[in-house]
This record gives C-alpha cells, structure tokens and sequence, in this order.
C-alpha cells in the first residue's frame, strides 16, 4: 500500500495534475477543493516528514558528544560536516572521534579521503546526500554534525550555479599558492573580490583558492555567483547551535591542545611534513609544527600560535553561527532541552 501511494505522489509532482485533497495527520485525503501540484503548500509539508537534526558550533564546543547522545536517543546516525576530519591522515590534530565514540553511533564521512586527493564542498554534498537518504530509509531523523558552516548550508540549502574552471588555471593558481603562500592568495582575492574577501574564512586557503579560480576563468567576481536560491530537499532541517562562554570555550581549546600533543600531534605533525605543501594541510594545528620543524619559530611559539589561531578560528565559527537566525542556541550538556526542541519542531 505505502508503495502504491508514494508512486501516485510520485506522478502528481511530475505531472500538471490537479485534484482535490485536504491534509490531514499525515495523510491524504478527498474532500475539499484544492489545487494540487509540485508548488503547493501540501506538498511542502508532505515532503517534511524526514528530518534532519543539524548541530553547529565553534570547534571544542561538544558537538560530538552532543551528536553522539541525539543519535542514540532517535536511534539513528550521524554524517559529519566538518571539512578536516574527512582526511584519514589528519587524525589527532583534527579531534576526530575516538574508537569510543565512533562506536557509540555509527558515523559517516570521517576519515574517508586522502590529503593528496582534491576535495572540495561540492564533493562533500555529492557525497553527503546519498548516505543521508540510506539514513531516511530506515528512521525519520538523522543527525548532521561539524563546524563547517559552508558543508552544513550546501547540504541543507544546495550550492550555487558555478563556471566551469580549467584544470590548468587551477593547477597553475595552487601552484603558485605552494610558492607564494598565504598571503599572496588573500591579497589576490582581496583585489579581485573585495565583497567576498570581507566574509570569507580568510585563513581557509581552500575557499580563497575556490574564489580566484572562479573569478579568474569567469572574469567576474566570485560574489557574482553566489545567488543563494535554496535547493529543494527531501527532508526538514532543525538547526541548533551549541553556546558556550568565550571565556570559557577559549580555556577549552587552550586545554584540548595540551591534549592533542600528549595524544602524539607533534609526531603526525612530522609523518605529514613531507606533504606540507598540499592544500588540504594548510590548516591551524598542523601550519604552525611546519614551521617549527622548518627551523622558523621554536616549539613553544608553535604551541602558543596554534592556541591562538584555534581561537580565532572558533570566534570565526561563533560569528557565523550566531548570524543566523534558524539556528536555536543550547548550552552542550543540556540534552534534554534539545530532544524537547526538536519534538516540538518535528511534531
């Protein structure tokens, strides 16, 4: 039966079909006269019935443990949206779950590609979504979990309509990135697209690396393509944020650092060194032991540069989090008012 009507859904959205219906408790049916199609109300609601619970916040805040605790508690699984745990090499400096935790709740999109492989957000999504529709198969909630605002919007909302960019433009700009460095490339940016330079991460070389290949193939700034018409989506996000004291959250991170070089960062930090011009490493917590280990500063203004660019980071991430306005604020720990929030918003 189920599958007899998800096929006559399935032919009114393709069709031009109208008939008369009226929503009720989830179902369908005959009564009163209203127009029926692909844009009608009814169907916005029909298609909400999967619901995907999204757990944003600045890194360190206890999004895993949070995601961990909804998953179980729905009974469910959770797709990591955090763009540096997707690398199987970056293991302690990008705190990826532990076998603990990873076990807790089955996880999805960690530690599956190499650093040596180009990745992108787009191929995150391309990713992301199937693995989210295996999830919606079997439960009506699945748990979308990181710090990365850019994976979490491309999965909920889609991407914008981008040119196409030649292989030899982009071999060309990364290479003269791995020369230049950093610097060069905002300033790059900065000159071609102010508008989006003054968004942007600035210390995220990928994005800055996105934006002028794009306005070099297209000659058009980046900014020019970001339209942000929202996709249409088989399932109903329910945005949360974790909040958290800055003072706070800042001794979190001071702290989690520690941890990480206990836990052997230095030495995953060396194992990379040879690849430390790839682009997926040009990142806070492995940046800083590159240039220690090049002779440049000494390990204990390593340490401190990477406890400082971790908390410019995460003020980046607060900042973002807070400007937008689906996203419900919950201290980490406070579970159970989340579990209220989302029945409430899924019932």
């Amino acid at each position: 039966m189920e599958a007899k009507f998800n096929h006559l859904v399935e032919v009114i959205l393709n069709s031009d079909f109208e008939c008369l219906f009226f929503w009720h408790a989830r179902s369908i049916r005959p009564t009163a006269a209203f127009p029926l199609n692909a844009q009608s109300p009814i169907f916005a609601e029909m298609k909400s019935n999967k619901y995907l619970i999204v757990i944003g916040g600045p890194t360190a805040s206890g999004k895993t443990a949070a995601a961990i605790k909804l998953a179980q508690h729905f009974e469910t699984e959770i797709v990591s949206a955090d763009s540096r745990q997707v690398f199987r090499e970056m293991t302690i400096g990008t705190a990826v779950p532990d076998p603990e935790e990873l076990r807790a709740a089955p996880h999805h999109l960690i530690q599956t590609r190499s650093v040596q492989e180009d990745y992108s957000v787009g191929a995150y999504v391309r990713e992301a979504l199937p693995i989210l529709d295996q999830i919606f198969e079997k439960n009506d909630y699945a748990v979308l979990a990181g710090g990365s605002g850019l994976y979490i919007k491309g999965v909920c909302e889609g991407l914008d309509d981008f040119p196409k960019v030649p292989e030899s433009l982009r071999t060309e700009l990364r290479q003269k990135f791995e020369i230049e460095g950093l610097e060069w490339l905002q300033k790059a940016v900065q000159e071609t697209d102010p508008k989006y330079f003054a968004q942007v991460d600035q210390q995220n070389p990928v994005r800055l690396l996105r934006a002028l290949e794009v306005s070099k193939a297209s000659g058009k700034a980046y900014s020019t393509f970001r339209q942000g018409q929202k996709a249409d989506r088989p399932f109903t996000p329910v945005y949360m944020r974790l909040e958290i004291e800055r003072t706070r959250l800042y001794e979190r991170i001071n702290r989690r650092v520690d941890l990480m070089l206990e836990k052997g960062l230095l030495e995953e930090v060396r194992q990379l060194f040879p690849l430390r011009h790839l682009t997926a490493l040009q990142t806070v917590g492995y940046q800083e032991f590159f240039e220690f280990l090049e002779g440049k500063i000494n390990l204990e203004t390593a340490i401190e540069l990477v406890k400082r660019n971790s908390r410019r980071y995460a003020k980046r991430q607060r900042t973002w989090f807070r400007r937008k306005a689906d996203y419900k604020p919950f201290a980490p720990s406070d579970i159970d008012s989340m579990i209220r929030y989302i029945k409430e918003s899924t019932a």
